[in-house]
C-alpha cells in the first residue's frame, strides 16, 4: 500500500523554489529517509505534505487524503515532529502528555493506556512528575516524540528529530522507531546525518529544492561504486552542476 504519493509537488517562496517537481512514493510501513545539507528543501517537503503548506502547484496524498483539499482530515493519521517541537517547559512530562492527549481528543479511557505504554518503551517512566525544562536534550526528543504518537498516527513526519541529540539517546531513538515500524507505522525522517540515512529502507536525496535519487542505500553506493552513502551523495551532487 502506497501511503504518501506526490505528482510534481513544487512550492516556491517569491524567486526561490525551495521543492521543485517532487515526485515521490512510499509504502505503508517503510522508513523513509529525506537527506540534504541545510536548505535543501527538507523542511518545506515535510510540512507539504503534513498540509502545514500549500504548494505552490502539483498535488499530494498522505494516507489517501489530499495534502490540500483534505488537510484538515489529513490531520487525524499524521503526526508531525518539527526541529523545535512544542513541548511545554513549565509542565511535567504527564502533564505534556495529557495536553495533547487533549488536543488530539483521545478519550480518558484510552489515554491512561496509550501513555503506560509511550512511558514504558520510551523509557520516560521514572520522569513522570518531572518538569519538561529539566529533561536532557534526548529525553526531551523523547517525550516529543511521545506526545506526536498519543493518537496513534498512521503517518510520523520527523524533522531532523536528532539534531545536537547526543550519540547514546540518538541510538535509542532509532529503537523507538523500529518497534514502530513493527506497527506498521510509515516514518518519514529528514537529517543530514549520513550514518542514520543508512538506517532507512530507502532515501531520497533533496538539493537545492530537487530529488536527485531515490533509492536503497546499498543499491545507491553500489552504483556509484564507493563504501559510504557519503561519497555517493557528493558525486551524484557534483554531477548534477
Amino acid at each position: 500500500m502506497i501511503t504518501v504519493k506526490t505528482q510534481n509537488l513544487t512550492r516556491k517562496f517569491a524567486s526561490l523554489i525551495a521543492v521543485n517537481n517532487l515526485n515521490l512514493e512510499i509504502e505503508e510501513g517503510e522508513i523513509f529517509g529525506l537527506v540534504g545539507p541545510d536548505g535543501a528543501g527538507k523542511t518545506t517537503t515535510m510540512r507539504l505534505l503534513a498540509g502545514i503548506l500549500e504548494p505552490t502547484s502539483g498535488e499530494g496524498w498522505v494516507y489517501g487524503k489530499h495534502i490540500s483539499k483534505e488537510s484538515e482530515a489529513l490531520k487525524d493519521n499524521i503526526a508531525y515532529m518539527s526541529q523545535r517541537f512544542g513541548l511545554y517547559e513549565d509542565l511535567t512530562v504527564m502533564e505534556n502528555l495529557n495536553f495533547y492527549a487533549d488536543i488530539y481528543n483521545v478519550s480518558l479511557k484510552e489515554r491512561t493506556q496509550r501513555i503506560e505504554r509511550l512511558m514504558s518503551f520510551s523509557g520516560l517512566s521514572p520522569f513522570t512528575n518531572r518538569l519538561a525544562r529539566y529533561l536532557s536534550g534526548g529525553m526531551k526528543q523523547k517525550l516529543g516524540l511521545a506526545c506526536a504518537l498519543i493518537h496513534t498516527p498512521k503517518v510520523l513526519f520527523l524533522d531532523e528529530p536528532t539534531n545536537g541529540v547526543d550519540p547514546v539517546s540518538r541510538r535509542d531513538f532509532w529503537q523507538i522507531l523500529y518497534q514502530l515500524l513493527k506497527e506498521k507505522v510509515t516514518i518519514i525522517f529528514s537529517t543530514s546525518y549520513l550514518d542514520e540515512a543508512e538506517r532507512c529502507k530507502r532515501v531520497g536525496l533533496i538539493h537545492k529544492g530537487q530529488l536527485l535519487k531515490c533509492d536503497v542505500p546499498a543499491n545507491i553506493k553500489r552504483e556509484r561504486n564507493v563504501d559510504t552513502l557519503e561519497a555517493a551523495f557528493i558525486s551524484i551532487i557534483n554531477e548534477s552542476h
